[in-house]
């Protein structure tokens, strides 16, 4: 069973900067593209960013318009750790951030931020922008 625990979040200036972690299973991310997302209270779950598994030879990455030069996925294969760097935080960033695991192994643009595609999910980890 793939298990997918995500850490990092807390309360952060605007501004600020934070980087969650998404520890994954040994060798899951040989084959699970991984993504995250983000919950605001009162708000649907809305896709952030996802990064293709081992299996893509480009390592495919996606993000929504609103983190684009902002937020940096990456992966680290040694720790099977999927990182989201986040900079320039604001309060509109505040929600519960989980990270989830696609079979697939592909991130494609036009589904990446479709919930219904992945196939596991982390617990989430809370971020709270605010001064």
């Amino acid at each position: 069973q793939v298990q997918l625990v995500e850490s990092g979040g807390g309360l952060v200036q605007p501004g600020g900067s934070l980087r969650l972690s998404c520890a994954a299973s040994e060798y899951a991310l040989d084959y699970l593209a991984i993504g995250w997302f983000r919950q605001a209270p009162g708000k649907g779950r809305e896709g952030v960013s996802c990064i293709s598994s081992n299996r893509s030879n480009d390592h495919d990455t996606y993000y929504q318009d609103s983190v684009k030069g902002r937020f940096t996925i990456s992966r680290d294969n040694a720790k099977n750790t999927v990182y989201l760097e986040m900079t320039s935080l604001q309060p509109d960033d505040t929600a519960v951030y989980y990270c989830a695991g696609d079979l697939t192994g592909f991130c494609y643009s036009r589904t990446y931020s479709f919930p219904e595609e992945y196939d596991y999910w982390g617990q989430g980890t809370q971020v709270t922008v605010s001064s």
